[in-house]
């Protein structure tokens, strides 16, 4: 949520970065609405004087034994007015808070302006050339592996969803474990296992309500949503919470399926497992102080790019144009690794500073030192990386001639083998 201060100095930067990430959102009626809440509380606090005034009044006159109903008939007169400015207040406020929780983030300094097509690859990193040979796409090679049943996941959930088998199941496996072990060993994170349901108090926090509820599953009887990433719930953590000067900066790690209905997306990239509405993904966390939190996360999205450079997967950098950027973000990097079967580029990785944009909507403030006043720190995310196309990127890229799939030499401990084969592939 913006700064309501903000967006009555910067009416036409607002108003700009919500046309550019699609959000009709009425800024003049915020403004309005804040006027009129702002006069009437001014308004309210004349007639409490005078109510105070005249009932000070009262008590004198009933004690010299005068007549006091002039002024007992103007004190409920001006308490009649009170109410009815009360019931305005409570109204422009409830409209306002509404409106507030609609406007999206500001683009930062230096975040491209226009639409995707006008995205900035930064950096690319490893051989897009192929091995010399025809890669065949990643469902041909699951499927003649045993290692991916897409017809049975289809028969018990429906279509966008994934059964792995054997070697695909333990690659899946691998991974994770892999990831983890990565942030947390080399980077500092904290490891979080948190439920894979939250309130709508946390998606409210976070940014994915009210504009995203279409995407996602929601059990409504309980108010419950099933998380669309693991940003969700460890973020929210913090919510309600005034944090100590030592407990900033914050890294946190966590694996979690996710659910997405994947609403409006028909017919994209529905081949193989690609888009799909049940995914596992290794979600970094980082709570940081304002000052530093867009070095902050320069380092988020390095972290996210060793993991793809120990796994030897060609990929690249790309950042975000704003009109591109999610409704909570500020600045976004979208890494994508390189699929040689499919020809195309797959996003594992959206590494973004949300700056005090989700901290104000979850009320989480800091102390930058004891005894100061309590500020809005800034929140960052990063998928260290999203799977099941980090699948798909193995798969495809460490295809041999063969047919059998080598294992990244950094999996092979996780795996205790150093490649899928047929028939390995179900022992």
């Amino acid at each position: 949520m913006l700064d309501l201060k903000r967006i009555r100095e910067e009416p036409e930067r607002i108003k700009t970065a919500s046309a550019l990430k699609g959000d009709a959102v009425d800024i003049d009626r915020i403004l309005d609405l804040d006027k009129v809440r702002r006069t009437v509380v001014a308004e309210a606090d004349t007639l409490r004087g005078k109510i105070n005034a005249a009932s000070q009044q009262i008590g004198r006159k009933k004690k010299a034994g005068e007549n006091a109903d002039a002024e007992m008939a103007e004190v409920r007169e001006l308490k009649e007015q009170l109410s009815l400015d009360q019931l305005r207040v409570k109204e422009a406020e409830e409209e306002l808070a509404d409106l507030l929780m609609r406007v999206p983030n500001v683009p930062a300094e230096g975040v491209p302006p226009g639409d995707e097509t006008h995205n900035v690859e930064v950096r690319r990193r490893g051989n897009t050339d192929g091995p010399g040979f025809a890669v065949a796409p990643h469902w041909e090679t699951g499927q003649r592996l045993g290692i991916l049943d897409l017809p049975r996941a289809a028969k018990i959930s429906g279509s966008g969803f994934i059964v792995l088998r054997g070697a695909g199941a333990r690659l899946e496996r691998a991974l994770v474990n892999f990831m983890l072990d990565f942030h947390i060993a080399r980077h500092g994170f904290e490891e979080i296992h948190p439920p894979f349901l939250v309130n709508s108090d946390c998606m409210r926090g976070t940014g994915q309500l009210p504009k995203l509820g279409a995407d996602m599953y929601m059990l409504p009887e309980d108010d419950l949503w099933l998380i669309p990433t693991a940003e969700v719930p460890v973020t929210n953590l913090q919510r309600d919470e005034i944090l100590q000067p030592g407990d900033v900066p914050r890294k946190l790690v966590a694996y979690t399926p996710c659910f997405r209905r994947e609403a409006g997306s028909y017919g994209k990239e529905t081949r193989g497992i690609v888009r799909v509405h049940q995914f596992d993904k290794v979600e970094m966390v980082r709570i940081e102080k304002p000052d530093t939190s867009y070095a902050a996360l320069e380092e988020l999205t390095a972290h996210a790019e060793e993991i793809l450079q120990a796994l030897e997967i060609p990929y690249r950098v790309r950042l975000l144009a704003a009109g591109d950027l999610s409704f909570a973000a500020a600045k976004c990097y979208d890494i994508e690794a390189w699929a040689p079967g499919m020809k195309a580029w797959l996003e594992v990785s959206s590494c973004s500073n949300f700056e005090d944009f989700q901290a104000r909507r979850m009320n989480l403030r800091w102390r930058p030192e004891p005894g100061a006043k309590p500020e809005f720190p800034h929140t960052l995310n990063g998928s260290g990386l999203a799977l099941p196309r980090t699948v798909v990127a193995i798969l495809e890229n460490h295809l041999n001639k063969d047919g059998s799939v080598t294992i990244p030499e950094a999996l092979r401990p996780y795996m205790n083998a150093d490649r899928i084969t047929p028939a390995s592939a179900t022992s």
